[in-house]
């Protein structure tokens, strides 16, 4: 199992950016979902963040809120969340947990941590945890040698970026528009400023998500940022698949389209065939 730090200097010793890529645990079922983030982290993504479904996802756009309502549906649990997490850190990739604050508490944050750390898990995002509010999580974390991933936006001030990007390890999820996750023909002015600002603050690496979802996107962000975060393009492949067997494949093409983009190379991703428009 590689670390979140290894990941990011290996991205950084080749010259770009790191691929991260997200899909919620039990959708299409637990076991399709553990499928779709191992092909996933076998065609190009470096590090995989797996979604604990929550029933009230405040900062997730309407892909990933379906998903996720598909998986509570069909009974998801944290315990699955964990056996999806022990799977792919199998493969070899780093994977993180993205969750809101409430299942965590509710499950018990030291047990979590340490469960999550059993599992082969090497942190966890938090959208809606406050670094003010997170002390119990930022003792049990070091306590099991785990990242804590804040996010900061582009509306926050220099006095906030200091403070959250004080309570990070493993790097700095800067979302790059205000509002919720979702495809966006186009990514906003902000994020480039939002990581310079941030990299005034820390020397961990920055990476951009939410409204990625092409290869020139990915090239995009890579030429500013050290991270790449794309989540609802790849759900998106899966809802729309007739097929599980179908979905897999298609996710597999985006991350190996994905990959070339955060090399800077988009164009090769389209002259192979992969139109990555969603």
């Amino acid at each position: 199992m590689r670390t979140v730090d290894a990941a990011f200097a290996r991205a950084a010793q080749e010259g770009r950016a790191a691929l991260v890529g997200y899909l919620p645990a039990g959708f299409p079922s637990v076991g399709a979902g553990i499928e779709a983030a191992t092909v996933m982290a076998r065609s190009g993504v470096d590090i995989v963040e797996i979604g604990l479904p929550y029933s009230d996802p405040l900062m997730d756009g309407p892909v990933i809120q379906e998903a996720v309502h598909r998986a509570l549906a069909g009974g998801v649990r944290v315990a699955d969340v964990l056996t999806t997490v022990r799977a792919v850190a199998a493969t070899g990739v780093p994977v993180l947990v993205m969750t809101y604050w409430n299942p965590v508490d509710h499950y018990g944050t030291e047990t979590f941590a340490r469960d999550l750390a059993e599992a082969g898990g090497c942190g966890l995002i938090t959208p809606d945890l406050p670094p003010e509010e997170a002390e119990p999580w930022l003792r049990a974390a070091a306590r099991h040698g785990l990242d804590r991933v804040f996010l900061v936006a582009p509306s926050s001030s220099d006095e906030r970026l200091g403070l959250i990007c004080e309570a990070c390890r493993g790097f700095v999820y800067a979302a790059s528009v205000m509002g919720v996750t979702g495809a966006r023909p186009q990514l906003g002015d902000a994020a480039a400023g939002l990581v310079s600002r941030v990299r005034r603050h820390t020397k961990l690496p920055v990476a951009v998500g939410v409204g990625v979802s092409t290869a020139a996107q990915a090239a995009q962000v890579a030429g500013f940022a050290d991270g790449v975060i794309v989540g609802s393009a790849f759900v998106r492949r899966l809802l729309d698949a007739p097929e599980v067997a179908e979905g897999l494949a298609s996710v597999a093409d985006l991350a190996a389209e994905l990959a070339v983009g955060v090399r800077g190379l988009p164009g090769q991703a389209i002259a192979a065939g992969h139109d990555t428009q969603i």
